[in-house]
């Protein structure tokens, strides 16, 4: 004799949405659930636009007629006391305190800003997952000598040593390390990526520690397979979710971190333009006071990235690990 349970079990209907539901793949899954989160998506959408002006700097100074550094003092600042002008139609964000044109160089900050962000990120994952992994599956001396150097770099007071670092290397144009490392992008790029690592390589350890034991990996070791491949042929696919979880919201991170540097006046140099040191030039001697698109403008487009990262990144943790929500 049927129930009403079983009868609902072998509806036409409810077996069709279990084989639908079945028939998903992960990518699809994960496609799903990010396009249902409209903050992930709003910050996806800002990230793009962001990354087209970005890309796209150069176009708009040939069509203006003018780069992020010629000056124009006659146009851009005010005859009587040398104070910068304001937005109009032919410079849309302004001048700064010299004459150049604020809207150009925003955009080419953009390109300053994602630049080191990107690379810096991208380097610090190479090195903070290869000694994560490392220290995770072979435990032991080699764990231990990792996680102390982990532990070293993390409590190392970051700003001040990257100042002095930053400093040091700047002092003469040939840099330091005869040579290796020149003062502009390659050295904040590098003094990011020497400070960011240690938080990524923390999360892979742990991560490994806890899949080293798994049947997937003692199936991999009994069919003879050296520990360089079990490492990143079996254990870093199953690692890759949180990874890019979290190189996700250290992006926004690094921005951050070179806009602090370069608003220090020990970041990329004058001629470079960013976002940190076009807010550094309106702060000196307050200039922001009278001249309000100096900060209003490169800070917005600092903010908006910083909060499209983040939008992007929690969008794409709550996806990858929606357990954990």
């Amino acid at each position: 004799m049927s129930t009403p349970a079983l009868e609902e079990q072998f509806e036409p209907g409810a077996a069709d949405s279990v084989v639908a539901a079945r028939a998903r793949s992960s990518w699809e899954l994960f496609r799903h659930r990010f396009k249902q989160d409209k903050a992930a998506m709003a910050g996806a959408v800002m990230l793009i636009v962001l990354v087209v002006l970005a890309l796209a700097a150069p176009l708009f100074a040939k069509l203006v007629g003018h780069g992020p550094n010629e000056l124009f003092p006659d146009q851009m600042l005010t005859a009587d006391i040398g104070l910068p002008k304001g937005p109009n139609s032919k410079f849309w964000f302004g001048g700064d305190s010299v004459g150049r044109d604020v809207f150009i160089r925003t955009l080419y900050g953009a390109r300053t800003s994602l630049t080191v962000a990107l690379v810096a990120t991208g380097l610090a994952a190479v090195f903070g997952i290869a000694l994560g992994m490392i220290a995770g599956y072979r435990g032991g001396k080699t764990d231990t000598l990792i996680s102390r150097l982990i532990d070293i770099v993390l409590s190392m007071p970051v700003l001040l040593l990257a100042i002095g670092l930053a400093s040091v290397c700047s002092i003469s144009p040939n840099g330091c390390l005869g040579g290796l490392l020149q003062p502009g992008l390659t050295l904040v790029t590098v003094i990011i990526t020497l400070f960011t690592w240690p938080n990524l390589a923390r999360l892979v350890r742990g991560q490994a520690i806890g899949l080293r034991e798994r049947e997937f990996v003692e199936a991999a070791r009994s069919l003879g397979a050296r520990s360089p491949r079990i490492m990143f042929k079996e254990l870093l696919p199953n690692l890759m979710a949180p990874i890019v979880v979290y190189a996700t919201l250290l992006i926004p991170v690094n921005v951050l971190f070179e806009a602090a540097l370069s608003f220090l006046g020990v970041g990329v140099p004058q001629t470079t333009p960013s976002w940190g040191r076009m807010l550094s030039d309106a702060s000196a001697g307050q200039i922001f006071t009278v001249a309000w698109w100096l900060m209003l403008f490169p800070g917005l487009f600092l903010l908006a990235t910083t909060l499209s990262f983040n939008l992007v990144g929690d969008g794409l943790r709550d996806a990858l690990g929606p357990s954990d929500r």
